[in-house]
């Protein structure tokens, strides 16, 4: 609390007015306001004004329960970001002070009863986000008595100049240098002028200076302080002893000089004419530093007409109870110069002094900003508790301590604001900023709502059976997180996933719908996949079949960028509805987008639930946000910082009621990352096994559904921790908040990739083998045949294919005894420490497959204590299939192909599903080989049970 009791005799602050000097607070609170304390510091010490900057509002927020209820009962009504929250704080105090100071503004002839608010620090070099962030403070306070606060930056400046011309009042802060203030005496006066140039009311403008006072003796007093410790000359000696505490109050007399020069000109005489008031001069930073100096020195020495000294509340206290006002300002102006000369003489440069001071005083309030913003966080995080999915993480010392390091890193220099503003010099600084639409997609989903609500309607009322989404990739794997985490709600159509050209795949979802009652989702961003586009052809071709010509559109819905081929298509075949993507979201960031979102309305999730919720994640991850505090950014470091120490391989850990997240995430990750040589390398679905059989090149993410968790994943996951790997934990508290890991792991993969230091939003890779695939299927529709190939190694039907570097290798380790399993031996034999073993299975994906499939890789990770990885091909080319080929060449891979049992013709094609699926597979191996992957393929024939049963056999004897 501030003491404002007065003494019986007259109050030295009441005084100044005397000496046309206003006394102004430099501290601001709630309590200060609401308690009648600041009312009484107007009216028994004569308080004409109150400042206000990040640094107050820091020690006022963290250090006080004031805000506490309102931060409550905000966000209980509606979650907003941080930087929300403390404006509407910030911003309610300035109000309600600007309220309370009006009479005095009113009486003083708008010469008095200012209160200032700071533009943030974090825009001090940008000169136009400056100026629309006042402009935007300036709306919002809206009170005539407010000053904006400006920095006094190269950038500030011309910043200063255009806000004085559009009627801003303005307190320029950070005030060292006497050219840079003559720089601001010309911005005001400049302003002034284009003001009444375009019949502006000049009188109603008001600006301050500041000069910094204290700041300048400390920083001059450390360096005579160090000249003294090794200066033995003491004629030196007595020199720098002279400046001692001296320097700072010279400067501000100087500044003086210059201010009484400036406005007695002509220049400023034309400007008075018409009513114009001159910029004061500010002291600011007033407060003694030096416990040796008196606590009043830098107000006692700075008295003087048309000043303003704003002093923070000790002081205050302290000049009341024993300043002694006297006319000071203009006494010793050459003293004062006499002082600067003398400095120069002791080989201090005022010059290096006052820019470093105008440096370190930005970071200053820069990493204050970042408390208080990390403050209301931690406050805003305790109040949402469940509401907002929970992040912890155990990392060995030494991994931690280097992660800690680069999230101090990104505080430091910015770059989560780096990252919202889009700049691609973050990553590599290609085209990255033109695939960053993402970082809004919740706030523009939310607003545009009413398509998505009415299509789940319509679903609804025509009772539909399935929904079959035709897609692949980024435009396939969130609807299908969003089918196997809500499956079918009463009254709504169930969802079906197809991302396969397996024959038998296709065979088996068409025989679960029925063609007259399903409803037709193709997806695809570029609308020019293949995929999506025969399945299209195939469905489409089917329905006309049995509802005609003119029928079939009416059960087909698109999800597709504008201007796409199949918004063309769907225009022409009359669908239903075409729903837009945004082309600035790539596809395996689009989950939050139609892309994920249409699918999901027309399967009855409360798409307007899933994505507030998500919002909650979005504010929590916003630019103003710390790093340390930022859950995406924690997330995204830890991955990029023990990629680089080599534990590059994510194992996903996720509960069972959202397991298929891992899937999703799969993509997210391996795409974004695995290129260039380098990249994470996701680990989905391996069976959890004790720490023993894990090496020292993983990260386990362990992804729990509080309300439905598993006791097994518990026990293993905490083993894993006590035995030494790096744990991250996520809690989810509900189903709905799966919305907020697609943000939260979207940003942590963009920071992650920049940290790693690739393009975290192209694959180059994915279409390598997709011009393959196409020249294949080319050479079929030209010839009826793909190009013929030979194996290496065939027995009962079974037959082994690999590139002539690779089987040089092999055929060189089995030597003359050829046989299957010496082949597999000598194949599995390739794997090093901290290698992974991949199964790339262009099967039908079933039940009975994958559990076969998924034995082989356990036992494999068992006896090599590698890490293992599962695609159904072609599925995963459009997720890790980028990874495998463009990633660490850490991988050996065993391609899983067959002869298909029955095939299907793609409706106007030559070539079948089969032969599609074909050339992929073999588009895929070209690529691994190209890149010189360790890779070898097995083709099973057409008894794909039986075939991996044999090959289990085999793996099982081997190892």
């Amino acid at each position: 609390m501030i003491n404002v009791q007065a003494s019986k005799t007259k109050n030295p602050l009441q005084s100044l007015q005397s000496y046309g000097q206003s006394v102004w607070l430099d501290y601001i609170r709630r309590s200060l306001i609401t308690s009648g304390e600041l009312q009484k510091l107007i009216d028994e010490d004569g308080l004409r004004g109150v400042t206000s900057n990040p640094s107050i509002f820091e020690k006022a927020i963290a250090g006080s329960t004031d805000y506490d209820s309102a931060l409550t009962t905000s966000e209980q009504s509606q979650d907003k970001n941080v930087m929300s929250l403390y404006e509407s704080f910030a911003i309610a105090d300035i109000q309600a002070t600007a309220d309370i100071l009006r009479p005095i503004y009113e009486q003083t002839n708008r010469r008095d009863g200012y209160v200032s608010l700071e533009v943030s620090p974090y825009l001090a070099n940008d000169t136009q986000q400056t100026i629309s962030e006042a402009r935007r403070l300036w709306q919002e306070v809206d009170r005539p008595n407010l000053m904006i606060k400006v920095p006094a930056t190269p950038a500030g400046i011309p910043a200063i100049e255009q806000l004085i011309s559009e009627g801003i009042n303005v307190n320029v802060t950070l005030l060292f240098a006497q050219d840079v203030y003559e720089q601001v005496a010309n911005a005001y006066m400049t302003g002034l002028e284009l003001l009444a140039a375009k019949g502006g009311d000049i009188t109603r403008i008001a600006s301050v200076a500041s000069v910094f006072v204290s700041r300048i003796d400390t920083a001059v007093d450390n360096q005579i302080t160090a000249q003294l410790k090794t200066t033995t000359d003491a004629v030196q000696r007595d020199l720098l002893k002279s400046l001692l505490g001296k320097v700072a109050i010279a400067n501000a007399k100087l500044a003086y000089k210059h201010y009484q020069n400036t406005y007695s000109s002509s220049r400023w005489q034309k400007l008075a004419s018409q009513g114009a008031q001159t910029q004061r001069l500010l002291w600011a930073s007033t407060g003694t530093k030096n416990p040796h100096y008196s606590d009043v020195l830098y107000v006692e020495e700075l008295i003087g007409s048309d000043t303003v000294n704003t002093i923070p509340p000790a002081t205050l206290s302290a000049f009341r109870d024993h300043g002694h006002p006297k006319s000071s300002l203009t006494e010793s102006v050459d003293d004062a110069q006499s002082t600067l000369s003398k400095l120069q003489k002791a080989g201090i440069s005022l010059q290096q002094i006052t820019d470093k001071l105008l440096a370190e005083g930005v970071q200053l309030f820069m990493d204050a900003f970042d408390q208080l913003l990390g403050t209301v966080e931690k406050k805003r995080t305790a109040i949402l508790g469940g509401k907002l999915d929970r992040l912890t993480y155990k990392l060995p010392d030494a991994l931690n301590t280097t992660v800690q390091a680069s999230l101090d890193d990104w505080q430091k220099n910015g770059k989560i604001r780096r990252l919202w503003a889009q700049d691609a010099s973050l990553w590599t600084g290609a085209d990255e900023n033109k695939w960053l639409g993402w970082l809004g997609i919740t706030e523009d989903q939310l607003a545009h709502l009413a398509r998505l609500k009415q299509l789940a309607q319509e679903v609804q009322n025509l009772k539909f059976s399935h929904v079959l989404l035709l897609g692949m990739g980024g435009s396939s794997l969130c609807p299908e997180v969003m089918k196997l985490t809500f499956g079918k709600a009463q009254g709504f159509p169930e969802l079906l996933v197809l991302d396969s050209t397996d024959p038998a795949q296709i065979k088996a979802i068409e025989s679960q719908i029925d063609l007259t009652k399903t409803l037709f989702v193709v997806s695809s961003k570029s609308g020019s996949t293949l995929e999506p586009n025969i399945f299209k052809q195939y469905f489409f071709d089917r329905v006309q079949q049995i509802l005609g010509a003119e029928s079939a559109g009416n059960r087909f819905i698109a999800v597709t960028d504008p201007g796409s081929k199949l918004q063309h298509i769907a225009e022409g075949d009359d669908f239903r509805h075409v729903f837009f993507g945004v082309p600035s979201i790539g596809g395996r960031y689009s989950a939050l987008s139609n892309f994920g979102m249409v699918p999901a309305a027309a399967i009855g999730v409360d798409v307007a639930k899933f994505l507030d919720t998500a919002e909650v994640m979005v504010h929590s991850c916003a630019s103003s946000v710390p790093a340390k505090e930022n859950p995406g950014v924690v997330l995204g470091t830890i991955l990029g910082v023990l990629a680089k120490q080599g534990r590059d391989k994510v194992t996903l850990i996720t509960s069972p009621g959202i397991a298929d997240l891992g899937a999703w995430l799969e993509q997210l990750l391996a795409e974004s990352t695995g290129k260039d040589g380098k990249g994470l390398i996701p680990v989905d679905r391996e069976p959890l096994g004790t720490p023993d059989v894990y090496g020292s090149d993983r990260i386990f993410a362990y992804i729990r559904l509080d309300s439905a968790p598993d006791s097994t994943q518990d026990a293993a996951v905490t083993a894993l921790e006590q035995a030494g790997q790096p744990v991250v934990r996520i809690t989810v508290a509900d189903p709905y908040q799966v919305g907020q890991e697609f943000f939260r792991w979207e940003v942590a993969t963009a920071v992650a990739g920049s940290i790693i230091g690739i393009n975290a939003f192209n694959q180059p890779d994915v279409e390598a083998s997709k011009i393959v695939t196409r020249q294949l299927t080319a050479e079929y529709e030209k010839n009826g045949k793909l190009p013929p190939e030979s194996p290496i190694f065939t027995v009962d039907g079974i037959q082994l294919f690999t590139d002539p570097k690779n089987a040089a290798a092999l055929t060189e380790a089995v030597g003359t005894d050829q046989s299957l399993v010496n082949y597999l031996r000598a194949h599995l034999n390739r794997l090093q420490a901290g290698d992974y073993f991949a199964l790339l299975a262009y099967i039908e994906r079933n039940d009975i497959h994958q559990a076969q499939l998924q034995a082989i890789r356990e036992k494999i990770r068992d006896a090599k204590q590698v890490a293992t990885c599962l695609g159904f091909g072609p599925r995963f080319l459009h997720s890790t299939g980028q990874a495998y080929k463009g990633g660490p060449n850490s991988g050996v891979f065993l391609q899983i192909t067959c002869d298909d049992a029955t095939d299907i013709p793609v409706p106007q094609q030559k070539y079948t599903f089969g032969v599609v699926k074909a050339a992929q597979a073999r588009g895929d191996f070209q690529v691994l080989a190209e890149r010189e992957r360790r890779a070898l393929r097995i083709h099973l024939g057409k008894d794909v049970q039986s075939g991996l049963a044999t090959l289990k056999t085999v793996i099982d004897q081997i190892l």
